[in-house]
């Protein structure tokens, strides 16, 4: 295996025993002929190419460069191996400011050999929980790699799970066909966000360097908030250990000025999600037969979780939080559309001062007040 770390970043976490950690533990996908899963496959990218004309005809958002993004049909460690790189991608500058600082301690050098196993397996067996859960995903800090391609100039990738998608729609007893399009309309939706709206991708790579960057804590804190996620994944928290009220790995760590800026992060996601769920349903019932049944048996999965394990890790992980930014986020598109119309909606991707901010998103008329009254009220429709 070829290492996909850096020098310095690699001691504090080992990216290749994470790979092959959760590669070895993620669970089987369900069972499918040879024939069965090539079929899967080509309806997929079938699905994903013809996703893309019913998205930009829906969301009247014009793209030129989606084409430069691929998209890849993956199995659980093939979606495992492209998020340790974006991983590793995101987070190196918060690692190598870990590694100085414990570099500068006695011992520094040998603790952080020996804490980047430890933590690539149990970052490893967390991935391998989510690996079996995720249908698909757009890779927006997608570094190019030789078995995974990404697009040129910075443009990200998208991946569709196969063997999770075939698990869903089987538990869930619907439409396959059906399905399968519900799903690649959802993660078209966010290929043609990020295409379509060139600061984008900029922007949000500020905001979350800009969130990392004010991580001031001591390295073993974040690599223990790691290691009480992997325990709950192996049964639990140690005998007689508190819980932390429900707060999530990133909530834990905040700084004053972290919050600050993971409140711009929620309201952006809390878009970025609610929109794709609204254009998934919209765009439905036009190619998609069975999109109400789809959506009433999916809402209630996600509602439910699983385990009393899995709705733990989903806290500890923040996982909760992003369900909260589907439910919210698809409110406020969904109010602003009937109000002002989808071109009045796009208006949300003028630039970083016209995105909703986490109080706008729980009330749209204050965002319809703010940035269409401030174009509106004169002749020159600029945005401030």
């Amino acid at each position: 295996m070829t290492s996909i770390g850096g020098a310095a970043s690699s001691q504090m976490v080992d990216w290749n025993l994470a790979v092959a950690t959760a590669t070895r533990l993620v669970r089987p996908g369900p069972e499918v002929s040879r024939d069965e899963a090539r079929a899967v496959v080509a309806e997929l990218r079938r699905h994903a190419k013809a996703s893309e004309g019913h998205v930009r005809g829906f969301t009247r958002m014009a793209t030129e460069e989606i084409h430069d993004t691929p998209v890849l049909v993956v199995d659980r460690p093939g979606w495992v191996r492209a998020n340790v790189a974006g991983f590793r991608e995101i987070l190196k500058p918060l690692l190598d400011k870990m590694q100085e600082r414990r570099g500068n301690t006695p011992g520094g050098a040998v603790l952080g050999a020996v804490g980047g196993k430890v933590t690539g397996v149990e970052l490893g067996m967390l991935l391998s929980f989510l690996a079996s859960r995720v249908l698909g995903q757009y890779e927006t800090f997608a570094p190019a790699t030789r078995e995974l391609p990404a697009g040129e100039n910075g443009g990200g990738r998208l991946l569709l799970v196969a063997p999770n998608i075939v698990h869903v729609e089987r538990e869930l007893d619907v439409q396959p066909h059906d399905f399968r399009l519900w799903v690649c309309l959802h993660e078209e939706t966010h290929r043609t966000q990020f295409t379509a709206v060139p600061w984008l991708r900029d922007h949000l790579e500020g905001e979350i360097q800009s969130f990392l960057g004010e991580t001031e804590v001591d390295p073993m804190t974040v690599l223990e908030r790691i290691r009480e996620a992997a325990q709950s994944l192996a049964g639990g928290r140690p005998e007689g250990e508190e819980d932390d009220g429900g707060r999530s790995l990133v909530e834990i760590v905040q700084t004053p000025a972290q919050r600050e800026i993971l409140g711009r992060l929620t309201a952006v996601m809390s878009l970025l999600e609610g929109h794709a769920d609204f254009v998934m349903d919209g765009v439905g019932p036009d190619v998609v037969p069975s999109v109400q049944e789809i959506r009433e048996k999916f809402q209630q999965r996600r509602a439910k979780g699983a385990s009393r394990l899995d709705m733990a890790l989903r806290k500890l992980l923040g996982l909760d939080a992003k369900l909260r930014q589907y439910r919210d986020g698809e409110r406020f598109v969904r109010a602003v559309v009937n109000e002002v119309g989808m071109d009045g909606f796009n208006r949300v991707w003028t630039s970083p001062n016209t995105l909703p901010t986490k109080t706008e998103i729980a009330k749209p008329a204050d965002w319809i007040a703010r940035v269409h009254r401030k174009a509106d009220s004169g002749n020159s429709g600029t945005e401030s």
